[in-house]
């Protein structure tokens, strides 16, 4: 249990053995690893909110891929509360509140309610703030968590006209789930859902979207295999929210339609970004409008606008020292063990930057897949830390797995998917069937260096082992995806 001890000026303090910060997937996972793994000793989860994020019904898809889902659970804001020992392991203490400053001298740190707690290992998990076009506009939505979406629900029932920006996975989620109102889709990029997709992965959801047929669609076209090189690909191209992050499919538990159900299609706008908006007041609806002017010419006057055009490492608290902090992305700094630049303070998720030398098939990318990992991961290296044993960094660093959903379809993504850090020296194999698979592989010197997995394509593990163990594959040619040869007999 946690003690109570005299701080300067007879100030009451706490005392923990490991202090999380953060109730989202990071810091919850961490603060579960760590009740596993020290069971007696006393642990603190400090959340802003009393609504935290669990992972639930983890299921392998590959060997070291997981899909999940990501539950919300309510706390009380009581150290003792019953409640709160039945969603988290016993060991874990609860508190809502905000880090407000961390003294890694002294190692304790102090709250927005300006309470003192000491610890000796710490790991801090704030996540990541939305990027907003414009601050404290009560036109413009930011999507990150559950409150913003409910936000978006209660403003969709009275609304005409949305503007949604952002090209990730929340923004394509949002094109697809928008309907009963005109949906004005702005993305930057000449095709659709980039961060995770490339245009030909971007046409075939395209026509998911034009079909709104997704999975039940009954086009029967047959499969088409092709090989391309990395420059046939370039020519046809040239042509301050809190809370914790949204988790997978979540947009199942919203009703996102507006009042007009014969509208269910976005309309969309490539290559464009927004150069201004203006509010004015409409007489005749007796409501206040916003006025968005693209970089193209282009004005549409809309209800709202939705930014979902990404997150930053939310950093918003003192630190003395001062944490090393990435030159580009401003996350906190951790090593292969999640260690901050002080051995005795760990962080994971959106707010740090993988700062070790990364395995061949691992780049980092902010989702809640990574937040998991690097949660645990946290929890693991905290414990052993105290316990003075040895780790290793768990395997799933070594290869890049991502499982989420776009439009409808199961989408999972291995290793170089995009082709990321590979130059212009790779080969890509698509395989697809419009409306029911798409199927992408990233070859390079005939090794598998990715893979993009669009519908039921059940070879995830096979994927998984060809990446990891680096078989050439130049004896199989184009078969490797032929869907008349079951090609997981060559590997079993």
């Amino acid at each position: 249990m946690e003690k109570s001890i005299e701080g300067r000026g007879g100030v009451a303090a706490e005392q923990y053995t490991f202090v999380i910060v953060g109730g989202g997937i990071a810091g919850v996972t961490s603060a579960e690893t760590t009740a596993i793994c020290c069971p007696k000793e006393s642990i603190l989860l400090l959340t802003e909110s009393n609504i935290i994020k669990t992972v639930a019904n983890l299921e392998p898809v590959a060997r070291y891929l997981y899909k999940f889902d990501v539950l919300e659970r309510e706390l009380a804001n009581n150290t003792g509360n019953s409640e709160s020992r039945n969603v988290l392991a016993p060991a874990i203490v609860t508190q809502v509140d905000s880090l407000q400053h961390v003294d890694a001298k002294e190692k304790f740190i102090i709250t927005t309610k300006k309470k003192k707690i000491y610890y000796k290992y710490l790991c801090i998990c704030t996540g990541g703030r939305p990027r907003l076009i414009e601050k404290d506009n009560p036109l413009i939505i930011g999507i990150r968590d559950t409150d913003s979406v409910l936000v978006l629900q209660n403003k969709l029932a009275n609304s005409k006209t949305v503007v949604l920006v952002g090209n990730g996975g929340i923004a394509s989620e949002l094109a697809y789930e928008l309907k009963g109102l005109k949906v004005h889709w702005v993305v930057k990029d000449n095709h659709i859902a980039s961060t995770f997709i490339d245009p030909g992965a971007a046409y075939f959801f395209q026509q998911v979207m034009d079909s709104k047929e997704g999975v039940t669609s009954n086009d029967t076209s047959e499969s088409i295999v092709k090989r391309l090189r990395y420059d046939e690909i370039v020519a046809s191209e040239n042509s301050n929210k809190k809370g914790a992050a949204l988790g997978p499919d979540w947009h199942r538990h919203f009703d996102l339609k507006g009042s007009n159900s014969s509208i269910d299609k976005p309309i969309i706008h490539f290559k464009s970004l927004v150069k201004s908006m203006e509010e004015y007041f409409d007489a005749e609806q007796n409501k206040t409008l916003l006025k968005v002017e693209l970089n193209t010419g282009e004005i549409i006057v809309c209800d709202f606008l939705v930014s979902a055009t990404g997150v930053d490492p939310r950093y918003d608290y003192s630190s003395e020292p001062k944490f090393e902090l990435d030159i580009e992305d401003h996350g906190i700094k951790v090593n292969e063990m999640m260690q901050t630049s002080n051995e005795y303070i760990y962080a994971a998720g959106d707010v740090c930057t993988a700062a070790w030398d990364k395995a061949e098939h691992w780049f980092q990318m902010r989702l809640w897949t990574q937040a998991r990992q690097m949660g645990s991961m946290a929890g693991r290296s905290m414990t052993a830390h105290h316990l003075g044993e040895t780790i290793y960094q768990d395997f799933c660093f070594e290869l890049f797995g991502h499982v989420t959903q776009l439009f409808g379809l199961p989408v999972i993504l291995l290793g170089r998917y995009n082709g990321q850090c590979l130059g212009t020296n790779y080969e890509i194999l698509l395989r697809t069937t419009p409306g029911h698979e798409y199927i992408k592989f990233i070859l390079q010197d005939g090794k598998l260096r990715g893979a993009i997995l669009i519908g039921n394509t059940e070879l995830a593990e096979m994927c998984e082992n060809l990446i990891l163990n680096g078989i050439d594959l130049t004896p199989f040619g184009d078969d490797i995806l032929n869907p008349d040869i079951d090609i997981d007999d060559y590997f079993d």
